[in-house]
């Protein structure tokens, strides 16, 4: 395993795909004193599926925000589609709209997201939002449901419904927008089985579709079925390796070193 660069000897096509989000030299710390990236570069090119790996804290939820324009990074610059993002720049209306209308994001906490008084409402806001009328918002709020089986929660509230119900919604909220690039913070976290799987599955039929997909995750099992490449971050907030899923998993030693594995423990698949 290579030390910040992706490992192999095979050509990677990959790397002639449009780059979508790139960071270089990223950093960001909370109230200006409790650091969370530290010069963090990462590239991410149309259609990829990239995973970011590390322990609680490490900062892979505060680059999914930075990558979906919610907070700004202290130093270094974040580009989308290229053009750098900024506080200024989401201030133009026209900037913005086209940014948020090509990326997406799930947040782990499914509450945090859902506020609508219905699904139905919910699942309509983005569309609305970025300026579909009220007939085409409906049409993308009938087919997002009945692509993810929710279509019966239509007319339901969403404090009704279960946390597997409220993935989904949370899901069909941002499908429903259409982005081209899907940002998933933890999206198998406080499932049930049953759940997990489905998400799963989603998530490689989404990336099969075209979709570029960028998710923080702990689970080390599906990495294969949902990763091209995994960025693995270290406890002192930095990006310390990269490499296709089963160089990552291989690595015990790095596994052992990011905390994500246990001493104990054997090795994921």
């Amino acid at each position: 395993m290579a030390t910040e660069t992706t490992t192999g000897t095979a050509p990677d096509p990959s790397t002639e795909r449009e780059v979508q989000l790139a960071c270089h030299e990223v950093s960001y710390s909370y109230l200006d004193r409790f650091p969370a990236l530290d010069r963090v570069s990462l590239t991410v090119r149309a259609g990829e599926r990239v995973a970011l790996l590390g322990a609680n804290g490490c900062g892979k939820s505060t680059l999914l925000k930075l990558l979906d324009g919610l907070i700004f990074p202290a130093s270094g610059e974040f580009t989308a589609f290229g053009h750098t993002v900024t506080e200024d720049t989401l201030e133009d209306e026209q900037f913005s709209q086209a940014f948020r209308s090509r990326v997406g994001f799930v947040f782990q906490n499914s509450d945090a997201q859902v506020f609508s008084p219905t699904v139905r409402e919910e699942v309509a806001f983005g569309p609305l939002q970025l300026g579909h009328t009220p007939e085409q918002a409906e049409t993308r709020v009938t087919e997002t449901l009945t692509m993810l089986g929710i279509a019966d929660l239509a007319d339901r509230a969403p404090f009704q419904l279960s946390g597997g119900q409220k993935k989904r919604v949370a899901i069909a909220g941002v499908l429903a927008t259409n982005p081209e690039v899907l940002l998933f913070d933890e999206p198998t976290a406080a499932l049930d089985p049953r759940s997990q799987y489905w998400l799963t599955d989603l998530i490689e039929q989404l990336g099969a579709a075209g979709k570029t997909i960028v998710h923080a995750t702990h689970d080390l099992d599906v990495l294969p079925r949902i990763a091209d490449r995994c960025v693995v971050f270290s406890e002192e907030h930095r990006v310390i390796a990269e490499g296709t899923p089963a160089e990552v998993l291989a690595d015990r030693d790095l596994l052992l070193s990011v905390n994500l594995i246990h001493a104990r423990s054997p090795l994921p698949g």
